[in-house]
């Protein structure tokens, strides 16, 4: 009704009704049977059922020329949880390049000797904050071109076997030394500030370093007997003994519920599972956090060398940058800084270790932005932050590469000061607060740069793929919302663009914050609410 009423200029004054000359009247009746709420009494609507009432939202919608259309509280701060993700990743590819990289190198003093030693110093992997030395297929795959059925599953520490041939191709045949993994690039701040100490167990809140492998996480896997009594396994992948498993875990009845507790203490390795799990039930997995990414990885490649005969005399360890960083982190962040028109470079600097033996390319950044905002993944997330910081404030700190990210966002982008706060790079802290009209802000910015069409494809699309593939799966949404994600703890958000039902494309950002816990009522209200946004638009 509503284009019907627009091509016909139908126009309500005072009561009356008002047509042109020579047309019929409509029928009041018929106009509004017919005709679509306005967005604000649809929203109000939404928000007086008493399932998210007592919940704080907030809500921003513009047209792409930044025109307010409807706005909630879109002033007030939010948690805004992994739509924190949308102002790194922005930041980063605006300031870094869409065609970014970095390599790691296996680095040494000098060259294998005539007799294949290296005879002082050992093998040092110079970790420069790749977020992919994993098993993840890059560039990304739409779930509609994905082969089917799927490949096997690639060796997660691919890519240091490759660099393990080709130093075994240098001639090496004794490293008289350690195997160390440093990643002194970046300060050893592995959780940022407001973590919540239970998510460092998990893979979702694994720890940063500037040398990643497996999305610093391994699986761990509940298998349960076929008959009941018996004890389940559980295992963890690794590629060498690190972690230690105790397990308690037994096999109850068949329709029993499975109830599995896991628990490592901060610095251990042990990891205790325990509970119970029905007879014949299908494998459980979970992913469990590495303590030390860099101890990892230096001693899966000592394992790798030996494994080609080569003989190490040391051992395999970790080589951390301690930061000594005093400054209140709020007040450093705020300090203004100047952003030059090319980065200063984040690789590894030369010292001792400026031979090297072997190196890996990471993908683009464009391509792990992809992968970070389509399924939502922190580190790497935190890693881009940090590569910002030590590209631009010459150190790859947290504090920083939030540093950074406001001196853009204020500078570049267009958003208000006081609109913001970040601790990281994810959303992971319980510190970082967001007004809604700040990342609408954001989203208007973004659409008018050159890089917009391949940042705008690291969305998830809503009934296809990534963290929205369950959501908005029916027409006319279907394929047509492109936003990110957000959830953390009693808090939601869901921001990014919707091609309306009208053909327009609008920004929106609806973030609320105190919704009851273990309830998807606020989720539910959140798609009516988009759902709402393209009707009337």
């Amino acid at each position: 009704m509503m284009r019907f009423a627009a091509r016909c200029a139908v126009i309500v004054l005072g009561g009356m009704l008002c047509v042109p000359a020579g047309a019929a009247t409509p029928s009041p009746t018929h106009h509004r049977a017919h005709r679509v709420k306005p967005l604000k009494f649809q929203v109000a609507k939404l928000l007086a059922d008493p399932a998210v009432s007592r919940s704080h939202w907030g809500i921003a919608v513009t047209k792409m020329d930044g025109t307010r259309v409807y706005a909630l509280n879109a002033g007030q701060f939010f948690h805004p949880a992994s739509n924190a993700k949308l102002f790194t990743t922005t930041a980063a590819v605006a300031l870094l390049g869409s065609s970014a990289t970095v390599t790691t190198r296996i680095a040494a003093m000098s060259l294998p000797n005539k007799d294949g030693v290296l005879p002082h110093g050992g093998l040092r992997l110079m970790g420069a904050g790749d977020a992919n030395l994993s098993g993840r297929t890059t560039p990304y795959i739409p779930p509609a071109l994905q082969p089917n059925p799927a490949p096997p599953e690639v060796d997660p520490l691919r890519f240091l076997e490759e660099m393990a041939d080709q130093v075994a191709k240098t001639g090496l045949k004794v490293v008289e030394g350690d195997i160390v993994g440093d990643d002194s690039l970046f300060p050893w701040q592995p959780y940022p500030e407001d973590w919540s100490m239970d998510d460092a167990v998990w893979g979702y809140g694994a720890p940063v370093s500037a040398l990643t492998v497996e999305d610093n996480m391994l699986k761990l896997t509940v298998t349960a007997p076929a008959l009941a009594g018996a004890p389940a396994t559980v295992a963890i992948e690794q590629a060498v003994p690190y972690y230690t498993v105790e397990s308690s875990v037994t096999t109850t009845s068949v329709n029993t519920m499975p109830a599995v507790g896991i628990d490592r203490s901060p610095g251990s390795k042990t990891v205790r599972v325990y509970g119970t799990v029905p007879a014949g039930m299908q494998a459980m997995t979970s992913h469990l956090a590495i303590e030390d990414p860099a101890e990892y990885a230096a001693m899966a490649f000592r394992q790798m060398l030996e494994q080609r005969g080569i003989r190490v005399t040391g051992k395999a360890r970790a080589e951390h940058r301690l930061s000594v960083d005093t400054a209140n982190f709020v007040d450093e962040a705020q300090q203004p800084l100047m952003l030059p028109p090319t980065d200063k470079g984040t690789q590894p600097g030369c010292t001792d270790f400026c031979t090297t033996l072997a190196e890996h390319v990471s993908p683009r950044l464009i391509d792990d932005i992809v992968a970070t905002n389509k399924v939502s993944q922190n580190l790497h997330a935190e890693l881009l932050l940090r590569r910002l910081g030590k590209a631009f404030a010459d150190d790859g700190s947290a504090v920083q590469g939030a540093r950074v990210v406001r001196t853009f966002l204020t500078t570049l982008a267009g958003v208000n000061k006081d609109d913001f706060v970040f601790f990281d790079g994810s959303g992971l802290s319980g510190h970082d607060l967001v007004a809604p009209r700040a990342t609408a802000q954001l989203l208007q910015y973004a659409s008018t740069q050159p890089w917009f069409a391949d940042w705008k494809s690291s969305l998830p699309v809503g009934g296809v793929d990534g963290t929205l593939a369950g959501r908005f799966t029916q027409a006319p949404l279907r394929g047509n919302v492109f936003a990110k994600t957000g959830t953390l703890g009693e808090a939601r958000a869901l921001s990014g663009y919707i091609d309306c039902v009208s053909g327009r494309t609008v920004i929106f950002s609806i973030m609320v914050d105190n919704h009851a816990p273990h309830s998807h009522a606020d989720e539910t209200a959140m798609d009516k609410i988009v759902a709402a946004i393209a009707a009337t638009n």
